[in-house]
Order: C-alpha cells, then sequence, then structure tokens
C-alpha cells in the first residue's frame, strides 16, 4: 500500500483535540476534510476507550460544510436518509450509497468524455452553461478533483467510430435535444 491510501489515524484525547499519529500535531476538522479531499482515509480513534468514532467526525464535517451553504445534498436526499433510520429500507441504503458513490467515481472518465466538445451536443445552444452546472456538481461532489477536457484528446484519434449513429441512437439524441432545450429554457428564465 502507498503513503496515499492506508489510513491516517487520528486519536481524539480526553480534551476532544485530534492529534495526527503520522506528522505529531494536532489538526482541525477542516484538516481532516482536507486530507479526505487529498484522497486519504482517516480512521479516528479514541485514545482512552480505543472506540472508533470517525463516522461522528465525518457527519460532523458534513453538517459544518451544509451549514456554511455548500449544500451537496439535496433536501429530498436528506429527508430520505432520515427516513431510512426508521424503514426497513435502512439496510439497503448503505449499499446503495456506496455503490453510487463507486459509480460516480468510476465513471467520471467516461463522463467527462462523454461531455466534451467532440460530443454532437456541444453544438446545441446552452450546451454550456449545462456543461458547467454539470462541472460545478460534480467539483462539489468529489472535493474539486475534476478537470473538463477543454476539446478534442491531443493523444490522437478516438476509438469511436465516425459513422451515423443507429435509429435508435438518433431517438436518444432527439430526446436528449428536446431535455437540453428544456433547460437552456429554464435557464434562460432563471437569468431574467
Amino acid at each position: 500500500m502507498t503513503d496515499n491510501t492506508k489510513h491516517l489515524l487520528i486519536k481524539r484525547y480526553a480534551s476532544r483535540r485530534l492529534y495526527n499519529t503520522e506528522t505529531s500535531d494536532y489538526v482541525t476538522l477542516e484538516d481532516i476534510a482536507g486530507f479526505i479531499r487529498a484522497g486519504r482515509d482517516v480512521q479516528i480513534v479514541d485514545l482512552k476507550s480505543g472506540d472508533d468514532l470517525t463516522r461522528q467526525y465525518l457527519l460532523q464535517i458534513i453538517a459544518e460544510h451544509e451549514s456554511r451553504g455548500e449544500s451537496v445534498l439535496p433536501l429530498g436526499v436528506l429527508n430520505d436518509l432520515v427516513r431510512s433510520y426508521t424503514s426497513q429500507a435502512g439496510s439497503i441504503v448503505p449499499d446503495f450509497l456506496q455503490a453510487s458513490f463507486e459509480m460516480l467515481n468510476g465513471g467520471q472518465s467516461k463522463l467527462m468524455e462523454n461531455m466534451s466538445s467532440m460530443n454532437p451536443m456541444a453544438k446545441l445552444p446552452g450546451f454550456e452553461a449545462l456543461q458547467a452546472q454539470q462541472a460545478a456538481f460534480l467539483k462539489a461532489m468529489t472535493g474539486g478533483g475534476v478537470q473538463w477536457p477543454s476539446g478534442p484528446a491531443e493523444d490522437g484519434p478516438t476509438d469511436a467510430p465516425q459513422t451515423a449513429a443507429p435509429a435508435k441512437g438518433d431517438e436518444d439524441l432527439d430526446q436528449i435535444k428536446q431535455q437540453l432545450a428544456a433547460l437552456q429554457e429554464q435557464l434562460s428564465k432563471m437569468g431574467k
């Protein structure tokens, strides 16, 4: 394991101060959030009892960001999370959330490729505004590690065929164009 993938052990002292065992110094919640954004997994344990406090502190970090207006979680999602604690669905929610974030992280490069300027949708009016919104969303969800491609890859030609899409693809493209037009109309109304 490399240093970037092993757990960073943080010990909480009786004074509630958090101690980074790697650098032998005290850290704040914002420091811990920075470690996580940098790709580190963090484990926070109580020095005296040995209890794992990681979940409690991660929830506190999320709550602080949400309270400062750095909202990532829509109210509907928060309501559903609260409901999941009182329903039988609660048993599948953690697995679903884990799989969703793994899919989001794994699918980033594919999403970037599809949203690049080589995509025929890029020529549609309002596409840049939609792309900017999606970039902001992904940045918020991934801690800022996403870069949108600005044009064709400089590594050479892509493996994508340059032939016409099949009929099903045309139907999908028409549907996407309609949805995009509706989004652009909503954006223009919001700008007025």
